[in-house]
Order: structure tokens, then sequence, then C-alpha cells
């Protein structure tokens, strides 16, 4: 006969574990990997909060860890910014800058410890911003000690093209920033104008337009001078068509209207990049201002034989000539034509100097540039010279501008200006194949953006131009940190 007793203490002991197991499947978690909101909380229970400041010794200097508590309904009077990591957009590709001539021949100048210290300041990413994007000048531009090509006058099959003026300083100095960047620094080139003998005003300046005759000619100068800078180690991303297309300029410069940029693409520089092997290079159209943005990049995406070559759409900040920036051009394109790529592809301060060096406006202008082009749609933002010497130069025009960062050629000392540190919290923080995500504030003084990176990280940018103090929350689902903006501050904030 069976023992009831010790059956029915059995029967117990497992339903007991049964009905634990149950209870701990469905009861509510609070620690581990658990998700709130179909976020990992312990992805996000911490937030490290980096900042930059006026008046105030802050640069890019981390201050304490906050912790996400759960909270409720926002009311109208809690300045809140709201994060929403659920909805992705586009994928980022980079920041950085342009590696011009001027930049070269300042860095030469330097002595090993400050050229260390620079390479370091701006591609390595944990020293420094982490520079992931760069920009270099085809022929000669402004920002050159003097005006070149890279062939002799007249030479049409191109057999006397060679790069010797840029191996001496430019292609070292490229080199040295894509090591400085861990090995890997897409580069992309754009050209300000074809040799003067190519254009209908025999002028390298001035404007001009290239002459039809010369059109194939020109788009072989491209193929000659990619795979000349790849045979010599520096690996070449893309390129722009040309640089500023309607501006007739006193430094070098080439007119284009739309539609002949459009020809040039489809008739002559898209295939004969693709019949010389390199169709994989990153073809950037228009690399102008965001004003006639719309215009240009519906003319060359409309024709789809054009559109099949380019790969994206470069633009300026510059409109601020004709009365005011002008973002939304860069959600009207990005709304039209999804499938292509928009990056800034040029900006700075001008002009140059240093009694003005200090002002904070100079940094808040990127950021909020930066922002304001990300939430429209840009998958990059180049910045112009990375390095300018005590004049705002070298530049054979008299065109002097403001760098991030500028060297006393003569004392052999680096000055960093406050717009390196607001780009920096972006290009420290959001790294290539980052994907933008929602961040929504509840007041226009605070300006945001937020991306979610490869490794999961979460970087929030919260931008306050004003001269008060703002206390907000930053939420994500119900999970919200309290902090602080600081008076005219950029913050990024880190999860």
């Amino acid at each position: 006969m069976p023992n009831f007793a010790k059956t029915m203490n059995e029967f117990s002991t497992h339903f007991i574990f049964l009905f634990l197991m149950l209870f701990a499947a469905c009861a509510p978690q609070t620690g581990g990997n658990q998700s709130v909101d179909g976020i990992p909380f312990s992805a996000r229970k911490t937030v490290s909060v980096f900042t930059t400041a006026d008046s105030s010794s802050l640069r890019l200097s981390q201050g304490s860890t906050l912790n996400f508590a759960p909270f409720g309904q926002p009311v109208e009077s809690q300045a809140c910014v709201f994060v929403d990591p659920k909805h992705q957009f586009q994928t980022f590709v980079g920041i950085g800058g342009a590696l011009t001539d001027a930049s070269a021949e300042t860095f030469a100048k330097l002595p090993a410890d400050k050229q260390a210290e620079l390479l370091r300041a701006y591609f390595d990413p944990t020293k420094g911003i982490g520079y992931s994007f760069a920009r270099t000048n085809l022929n000669s531009c402004d920002f050159s000690s003097d005006m070149y090509t890279y062939v002799t006058e007249g030479d049409k099959e191109l057999k006397t093209f060679n790069l010797a003026h840029d191996e001496r300083f430019k292609i070292p100095f490229i080199k040295k920033a894509q090591a400085a960047a861990g090995g890997r620094l897409p580069l992309f080139v754009s050209p300000w104008s074809p040799p003067a003998w190519m254009k209908d005003n025999n002028n390298m300046l001035q404007g001009g337009h290239l002459k039809p005759e010369f059109y194939e000619a020109w788009a072989n100068y491209y193929v000659k001078f990619i795979q000349g800078y790849e045979k010599l180690g520096v690996p070449v991303w893309g390129l722009s068509v040309q640089n500023e297309p309607m501006a007739k300029q006193t430094w070098e410069s080439c007119i284009y209207t739309a539609e002949e940029e459009r020809d040039f693409i489809k008739n002559h520089l898209g295939p004969t990049l693709k019949k010389n092997g390199l169709g994989d290079k990153k073809l950037i159209a228009w690399d102008h201002n965001r004003d006639l943005l719309y215009q240009r990049a519906a003319t060359y995406l409309d024709d789809p034989q054009a559109a099949q070559y380019i790969w994206g759409i470069g633009f300026h900040w510059y409109e601020i000539w004709n009365g005011g920036r002008q973002y939304e051009n860069v959600k009207r394109v990005a709304e039209v034509f999804p499938d292509k790529k928009l990056l800034l592809t040029e900006a700075c301060n001008y002009p140059f100097s240093w009694k003005t060096f200090d002002e904070w406006h100079w940094g808040e202008q990127y950021g909020e540039n930066m922002i304001h082009d990300f939430n429209n749609g840009a998958v990059a933002w180049t910045d112009w010279n990375v390095l300018l010497d005590e004049t705002g130069g070298p530049n054979h025009v008299g065109n002097f501008c403001f760098a991030p960062v500028h060297a006393k050629t003569d004392k052999g000392s680096l000055h960093y200006m406050n717009s390196y540190y607001y780009i920096g919290h972006f290009s420290k923080f959001i790294r290539p194949g980052a994907r933008r995500v929602i961040s929504s504030s509840n007041r226009a003084q605070l300006l945001t953006t937020a991306f979610i990176n490869p490794d999961g990280k979460v970087a929030v940018v919260v931008m306050n131009p004003t001269k008060e103090k703002i206390a907000f929350r930053m939420y994500v689902g119900t999970q919200a940190v309290e902090t602080v903006s600081l008076p005219r501050s950029i913050a990024t904030l880190l999860f």
C-alpha cells in the first residue's frame, strides 16, 4: 500500500516550487537586464554628463553620475528632454574637418610634441574628440600658400600629372591624421577650380566655367588624383563635384548651373569613375549653401541617369549672408529623396581676429547648426580647416578665417577655441554607425539631438544658448534623471 503522507508531502513540495517559478516569471523586475519600456534597465541605470560652459573652466568636463528613477507624467512647469531610442533614423557616418594645405603647412612648423598634441586632440576618441571624417582640396584653394595644379598647361591627356606638390606637406599630414584615428579616416576630396586653361575666363580665380571640350579631361583628372593618392597610401572615400559651384570668388572657383553640374555628372564624371573601377567612391553633388539646396538636389536627382551616380548632397552654412540659417531645406531634401545622404561639407567662423578669439558665440554657432542638421537628416558634418596659424592662414588671397585650433608658429604653441569643445560634444560621443533617435525638448531654450551608438550607448546633446540656468529632467519612458543646464552651455549625457 503506498505511503499517503509521503506522497502528499512530495506533491506539496512540487506545487510550491512550480508556484514560485510562475510567480517569478510574472512578477515585475527591477534589476539585471530586465526591460523598462523596451530598454534594458541596467543599460540606462546611470548617466554620465560632460559639460562645456561659458564663464567657467568646464571644457568637455565630466560631472557627477546621475541615476535614473521612476517619474510620473511631466508637468508644464518642468523643463524636460524626452529621449526615445525605440525610434531610429539615419545612420551616422562621421564628424571631422578639412586637412588643407594651410593646415598641413602650419602643422609642419610645430615642434614634435605639439604635432603629437594636435593629432591626439583631434583624432584620439579617448584622449581627444575622436574625429572620424575628413576632407581635402584637389588643386589649390584659398587656404593654400600658392596657386597650383598637377599638370602643365595645355596637357589635355594629363601625361604630366604628378602629386609632388602634395607630397611635401599635405600627404604626410593626412597619413599622420589617419594613423592617429586608428588607421581609418574616410577622406573626401573637393576641387575649387580646374586648371585655368580648361576654363572660359582662363583664370583659376573669379569663377568662370569649364569649357565643354575639357569635360572628359577634367573627369579623368579626378581619376588621376584618386588613383595617385591611393598609390601613395592615402585611401579616398569619396569626392564632391565642385566646391561652391554658384560662387564667383576672388579665390579659386568655378561656376556650374544645376543643369550643367547634372549633365557633367551623368555624361562624364559618373561614367568615367565607373569605367576606371572607382564607381564605389561616394559622389557628392552641390557642396554649397542650404539656400539653394532643394532646387539643386531636385535637378540632379529627378534625373535617373544622373541620380544613379550620386551618393549624397553636400551643403555649407554660409547662407547667413542671405538673411539667416535655412535648416528646413535639409529636411525637404531628406523627405523627397530618402535614399540619398545629406552632409555638411564645410563651415567656419570669420573674419579672424585674436581680439574676438574667445567670444562664446563662435562655439554656439557650431552647436546650433550641428543639432539642427542632424535632426533634419544629415549623416555627417565636416568643419573647414582643422588648424590655422596666428594670422588665420596661410591664405594666398587674404581670406583669413578661424579654425577650432590655431598655432602661434613663432612660439610653437596651440590655442583652442570654444568651437573645438562644442564640436567635441558630438564627435567624441557619437561614433560611426550610430543611429539618430528621438530627442525632444519642451523648451525652445534647450536644443537637443541624440544618437544610439553601435555599442548600445545613447549620447544625448543638450545646448542652452541663453543666459539662464535651466533645471530639467531627461526622460526615457517613465524613467528620468534630473540635472541642470548651465547658462550658455552644451552638455552630452551618455548612458
